[in-house]
């Protein structure tokens, strides 16, 4: 266990004059996007649609089973523990070390959630906490609460370009840039794969059926959740840490992200395998990662505590 020290807020990791600044533009009134920002991207305006409009469907009485209801629950853990612990706590900020077969099934995992491939991923998540809620920030909270949560991704955003920078470690995985480019592909085995378990097991609604649960009600329910993050946890909640932006830790954010709601904790100690720091900050990610210690599958666990 890697200890780090969490009696240091952020306010004495940033000089006086380098955190007002931060916090004036923190503050200040946003621009309108520029033109060549505020046309739609119409490729992703249309997934996002269809898989909203799949979400849909799929709740319609024909398509209901328990089964599907399983399917969506296994698939729900195996997407967002594979963003949490693999994308996020693992590859995005190293928070432990775990052997390369593991990372790399997390990675994998991370991926069925089709937000991007885990260079870009990277990238962009180590560019928002560099300028987190500033006006160069891809999802900046200063823009709104909608902006924060889902209207960023909608448009074309300069930190993809600059994050290039943040996610050199992993240009030497060539299955990493494979996902990056082909990440789409992922549902495809995932989605035939569903469909024959339908028809075997005839359930109802048959193929289809555990086909809409499994992808776009899972994809849709997933995309909100991490956007919440995004979103939810720059508006909503309280703060244990007093950082130069605006997260916040809240709890109903942290039940649905499998711990990452507490997000004030988070951008305090963005290296800390655990970010539910008191007691009552339940962090099922910090769970998986115990259990993985316990199997000498994750080891110098990089830890930070509530100095309370």
């Amino acid at each position: 266990m890697v200890a780090i020290d969490s009696a240091a807020s952020p306010s004495r990791s940033h000089s006086s004059s380098k955190r007002l600044a931060i916090e004036a533009l923190v503050h200040a009134p946003r621009r309108p996007l520029p033109a060549s920002q505020a046309r739609f991207k119409l490729g992703t305006l249309l997934f996002m649609f269809g898989m909203h409009v799949g979400a849909v469907a799929a709740l319609l009485p024909m398509f209901w089973s328990w089964q599907a209801v399983l399917v969506l629950a296994v698939l729900y853990w195996t997407t967002v523990l594979g963003v949490t612990l693999g994308l996020h706590r693992l590859v995005a900020h190293r928070s432990f070390e775990a052997p390369r077969w593991l990372e790399r099934l997390l990675v994998l995992m991370g991926t069925l959630s089709c937000q991007g491939g885990p260079v870009e991923w990277v990238g962009l998540h180590r560019h928002h906490h560099l300028y987190s809620d500033q006006p160069n920030d891809h999802h900046d909270a200063g823009r709104g609460l909608w902006w924060a949560h889902s209207g960023w991704m909608l448009h074309d955003i300069p930190a993809l370009e600059a994050s290039e920078r943040f996610n050199r470690d992993l240009d030497a995985d060539p299955l990493y840039h494979w996902l990056d480019r082909w990440f789409l592909l992922l549902q495809v085995p995932l989605g035939l794969m569903l469909y024959a378990l339908g028809e075997r097991l005839q359930v109802r609604g048959g193929g289809l059926g555990l086909v809409l649960w499994g992808i776009p009600l899972r994809l849709t329910i997933v995309y909100h959740v991490t956007w919440l993050v995004n979103s939810a946890t720059h508006f909503f909640g309280y703060r244990n840490f007093d950082c130069p932006d605006r997260s916040s830790n809240c709890w109903w954010v942290a039940i649905l992200s499998f711990g990452e709601g507490w997000h004030n904790n988070h951008h305090a100690h963005p290296h800390s395998a655990r970010h539910g720091l008191r007691w009552f900050e339940v962090d099922i990610t910090w769970l998986h990662i115990q259990a993985l210690k316990r199997l000498g599958w994750a080891r110098r666990v990089r830890l930070a505590r509530y100095p309370g």
